[in-house]
């Protein structure tokens, strides 16, 4: 590891706090002055971080160099190049030696695919926690002290690899729950299965507290399912709020997102305003989520959506999405849809501009997802099919 990029990380994580602290000003997302500001700085930090970059990840230079790109050459994020999410297969794209390496995490797609690899140890572990924790607790908007942490996921020991499930263990650990908010479990080949009668047990037990229900889209179909056999319908304590992501890599049947949305309404009892969906992949350190600013009094997310059933993702300060076609690779106009590209200075070890294989509609400073690429391999956490 360079003592460049630590002093980098270090940076980066003052840089975080600071936004986290004007999360508190319930403007401060949508104020013109301050947007500004946030974008003279990431480029600047992304600049910089692409020039450490360069000359300490190996592989990642020879990709640069092989599109005849160099720092030198570069005045604007946007101009970085980026790296398919397929690299990460094939390469090891990171500036941490092996042996600095104590945790890596594969992308969860089917057990036939070979997953992508994103390679931490514990500097990059605490950039990786310093950015998901504000963003998730901005766009939750549930007080810690009055909620209680519920994950249909295996917890960390049966899926050391999961960065979602790393993320949400984390959840755990600032909530100050123990392990057993835990409600699946591991089974052969990798493959993750729900404990039914552990989760029904967990949501109705008599507590008053509000519940925030992490999990999948294929473990919300699980419960979902086993509610309807035993004709279940819940009426989750006020302020209750559901996180849904990735897809479902042939471990449920498939339904469209609004169906889906629709029946954890009906036996959860937690409206869609209430319903939060999260963008995420293991290449990436930072999350988005499709309800910026959403706070406890807000009773509809209708004014976030151009449209009625669409929901429109954002990542935070550090991080941008950009929309590119794919003929062309230039950003495509507001409301054209192309493959989704997203630049992530929580990254600092790795690299910071990501290619995705997923298909996107440009909506202003956010994107609305709408899949798959067309042949690419089917994933979890960036699998989010409307």
């Amino acid at each position: 590891m360079t003592s460049e990029l630590s002093i980098f990380a270090a940076r980066l994580r003052e840089h975080i706090g600071f936004c986290a602290e004007e999360f508190s000003r319930t403007d401060a997302v949508n104020d013109s002055a301050w947007a500004q500001h946030a974008d003279a700085e990431f480029n600047g930090l992304a600049i910089l971080l692409f020039t450490l970059q360069f000359a300490h990840n190996q592989p990642y230079r020879i990709i640069c160099e092989a599109q005849g790109v160099t720092p030198d050459a570069i005045t604007h994020w946007k101009q970085i190049p980026t790296v398919p999410t397929a690299a990460f297969k094939e390469l090891e794209l990171t500036s941490l030696r092996p042996e600095q390496r104590s945790q890596v995490f594969h992308s969860s797609g089917t057990t036939e695919q070979r997953p992508s690899r994103h390679f931490h140890n514990a500097e990059s572990l605490a950039v990786y926690e310093a950015s998901l924790w504000p963003w998730l607790m901005e766009n939750c908007g549930v007080p810690i002290a009055e909620c209680r942490l519920l994950s249909l996921t295996p917890p960390p020991a049966q899926a050391p690899h999961s960065s979602l499930v790393h993320m949400f263990d984390f959840a755990r650990r600032q909530f100050g729950a123990d392990e057993s908010v835990f409600l699946g479990r591991a089974v052969e080949a990798g493959s993750w299965t729900l404990d039914i009668d552990a989760a029904i047990r967990a949501l109705t037990e008599p507590d008053a507290r509000p519940r925030l229900v992490l999990g999948t889209a294929f473990s919300f179909v699980h419960l979902l399912d086993a509610f309807a056999e035993r004709n279940l319908r819940l009426k989750l304590p006020a302020g209750s709020r559901v996180l849904e992501t990735g897809g479902y890599k042939g471990r449920s049947r498939t339904m469209p997102k609004a169906e889906l949305h629709r029946l954890i309404t009906e036996r959860l009892g937690v409206s869609d305003s209430h319903i939060i969906c999260e963008y995420g992949m293991s290449e990436l350190s930072s999350q988005a989520y499709d309800a910026v600013g959403l706070k406890p009094d807000v009773s509809s997310l209708k004014s976030r959506h151009s449209s009625p059933g669409t929901r429109h993702f954002k990542f935070p300060p550090w991080a941008r999405a950009r929309v590119v076609s794919p003929e062309t690779g230039r950003e495509v106009a507001e409301g054209e849809t192309g493959l989704l590209q997203v630049f992530d200075l929580a990254n600092v070890f790795s690299v910071l501009a990501i290619q995705t294989e997923d298909l996107a509609v440009r909506r202003g400073d956010g994107f609305e997802l709408i899949g798959r690429a067309q042949l690419a391999e089917p994933r979890g956490c960036s699998l989010m099919a409307t």
